[in-house]
């Protein structure tokens, strides 16, 4: 798997602050990985997403050590602009990314910047719309939909860029678990279609690290845990303190004592057949 994203000794704090919000991370992800970085509120996630699309320093300023390169390219001194057809940022409020009279018009509006032919900007909103089963909203106001429809168009309008790496930032804070869950299904579905690298901070891992192949647990700027979610959580429930909030299933099975000697259960999928494994 090659790597398309460096992170090395990577520390930041923004300006008036007296404490660093990411302390020397560093960190590799291989292309069309799908990883989910989990850990509190101010944990140093979001300031990690800004600084790989380059966001920070440009427009956060700050002290800014270290160094991050994605496809060969450093944000930090690449135009935002130039760093989107890259890297895709999805916002927690997906009101942030809405401005337009009409979904279809919102999702054109970057593509406008980029100097393609009418044609070409045709077909990526229709892909785009049809990836995120949209086209039937093409024509109403967003600011007149729910949020689920919102986050789907916000979304698409980062698709239409085409980015080769897609960062979400608590995608799912403002749904309901059905609509999360089936959103969280169709990011994995665009993955493997696409073949795209995805990024996503997550509170509710039970939503997610069924289809992750990495989890990066971070707590106050540094990287605490880093690895195959099955390993990963096996560390956390192992350890004195749970950092982050492990899915039920993980410590149920954890509690059964199913995680000796084999891959700690994550989704409750994996704790039945683990113990039908055993009874078997």
């Amino acid at each position: 798997m090659s790597e398309i994203i460096s992170v090395e000794g990577l520390s930041f704090k923004y300006v008036g602050s007296d404490s660093w919000s990411l302390r020397n991370v560093s960190l590799r992800i291989g292309e069309g990985e799908l990883a989910v970085f989990a850990g509190p509120t101010g944990c140093g996630k979001s300031t990690l997403f800004r600084c790989i699309i380059g966001l920070i320093p440009q427009m956060y300023p700050g002290q800014y050590e270290g160094r991050v390169v994605v496809r060969g390219i450093d944000p930090a001194t690449t135009p935002v602009h130039r760093m989107a057809q890259t890297v895709g940022l999805v916002f927690q409020n997906p009101d942030n990314q809405l401005f337009s009279l009409t979904v279809e018009d919102d999702i054109a509006f970057a593509l406008e910047n980029l100097g393609l032919s009418r044609a070409e900007m045709r077909a990526r909103v229709e892909k785009a719309l049809r990836t995120m089963g949209i086209e039937g909203l093409r024509s109403r106001s967003p600011f007149e939909l729910s949020g689920g429809q919102k986050q789907r168009i916000a979304i698409a309008s980062v698709l239409a860029m085409e980015p080769d790496v897609l960062i979400l930032d608590e995608p799912t804070s403002s749904l309901d678990g059905v609509t999360a869950r089936r959103l969280i299904e169709e990011l994995e579905e665009i993955r493997e279609r696409e073949g795209i690298t995805i990024l996503i901070s997550e509170h509710r891992l039970d939503l997610v690290l069924g289809i992750a192949t990495r989890l990066v647990v971070m707590e106050k700027g540094r990287i605490l845990a880093d690895g195959d979610p099955h390993e990963v959580v096996l560390e956390m429930l192992s350890g004195a303190q749970e950092t982050v909030e492990l899915p039920k299933a993980s410590r149920l099975a954890y509690r059964l004592e199913l995680c000796q000697g084999r891959r700690t259960p994550i989704s409750v999928g994996e704790v039945v057949s683990s113990i039908l494994g055993e009874e078997g």
